[in-house]
């Protein structure tokens, strides 16, 4: 053991291990690679766009220095590699005599000599084995690590796309009544009065308003309320399509978005659902009814999600001034408009 420690520091043997780490600290930059592909293909595309065109060109001159880098550590262990299989190929070549037995005389013969140099020889190949070992241990422990880091990564992303995607969903829908809300009502009013630009499909609009509301709340309490509000989402969703888009507008108003669906069929649907609301039964044992608006593209307004939002509106304050529980078109609302002021709904 000795013998071995004082030939490892061999100017030869220092070599070698300088080389060793030269290059393992060079291959060490394999995980670096890794880490910096995921977070570009997986954190990056999270940030807003102007923050990934500023830093793309930063992220592609890390990755061709390291691509510098790692091609360096390579050739050296390429390098080192062949020096081995080289200096193994002279040891076992055909007709090579056997190293003559170690003696301890002391002597400086060329045989004792040469017989130096091949324990020299052999014990620096013995170290170079060892080494490159210890560095295969090493590389197989960091890919081992790289990949459980993956994992989590891919893990934490699946986790993240959920959780945003619960919190979008959460950010449209009303509280109480567990449907859409007026701000995602909005937006997809928005989408199908320009697809109506491009197609020229029908869509038309119910608001619809309870009648009698504010009396219950203010009898039976607002749970009372909420309850009615629950019973009246209910029977929205069992009687529409799942294409239709249904949201609490405010307070004890709804409004139901109408796919492919002409005046005619908006108004056989407000009929439907004003029929089923009057022979509903409520947990409070009180009657409950509601008044409808509707309005439709292409025959009442232009193409303007705003404009059919207030043509419905209007149609609805028409039913509520006509009687209330009644279904409105826009067509009655000059019919039905007073004088003055409409009053309050």
């Amino acid at each position: 053991m000795a013998r071995r420690a004082r030939v490892a520091e061999t100017p030869a043997a220092r070599r070698i291990k300088r080389k060793i780490l030269i290059a393992i600290a060079l291959t060490a930059f394999l995980p670096m690679l890794v880490v910096a592909y995921l977070v570009y293909a997986y954190a990056l595309p999270l940030l807003d766009p102007q923050a990934q065109e500023r830093d793309l060109p930063w992220m592609l001159v890390m990755l061709g220095g390291t691509g510098l880098l790692m091609a360096a550590g390579s050739f050296m262990l390429w390098d080192l590699a062949t020096s081995v299989v080289r200096h193994a190929d002279s040891l076992n070549a055909p007709g090579r005599p056997a190293p003559p037995p170690r003696t301890s005389r002391s002597t400086t013969s060329p045989e004792t000599t040469a017989v130096q140099q091949y324990v020299q020889q052999s014990d620096e190949v013995d170290t170079l084995m060892h080494s490159f070992s210890r560095m295969l241990v090493t590389i197989e422990q960091q890919a081992s690590d790289v990949n459980e880091y993956a994992r989590r990564l891919d893990t934490a992303y699946k986790e993240l796309e959920s959780t945003s995607a619960q919190l979008k969903e959460f950010s449209f829908k009303d509280e109480v009544t567990g449907l859409y809300n007026r701000r995602f009502f909005s937006i997809r009013l928005e989408e199908e009065v320009s697809r109506y630009r491009r197609f020229n499909h029908p869509v038309s609009v119910v608001l619809l308003d309870l009648d009698g509301f504010k009396a219950v709340n203010d009898d039976l309490g607002h749970a009372a309320g909420d309850e009615t509000l629950r019973a009246m989402a209910e029977i929205l969703l069992k009687q529409s399509r799942g294409i239709n888009v249904i949201c609490r507008y405010g307070g004890d108003e709804f409004a139901v978005l109408l796919v492919e669906t002409s005046k005619s069929g908006a108004r056989l649907y407000a009929d439907r659902i004003r029929y089923v609301l009057s022979t509903w039964t409520f947990a409070h044992g009180r009657r409950v009814t509601a008044s409808f608006g509707i309005a439709s593209l292409p025959e009442d307004v232009a193409p303007a999600a705003d404009e059919l939002i207030r043509a419905a509106d209007e149609a609805l304050y028409a039913a509520k001034r006509a009687g209330k529980n009644r279904v409105s078109v826009h067509e009655d609302v000059a019919a039905t408009r007073p004088a003055g002021r409409p009053g309050a709904r």
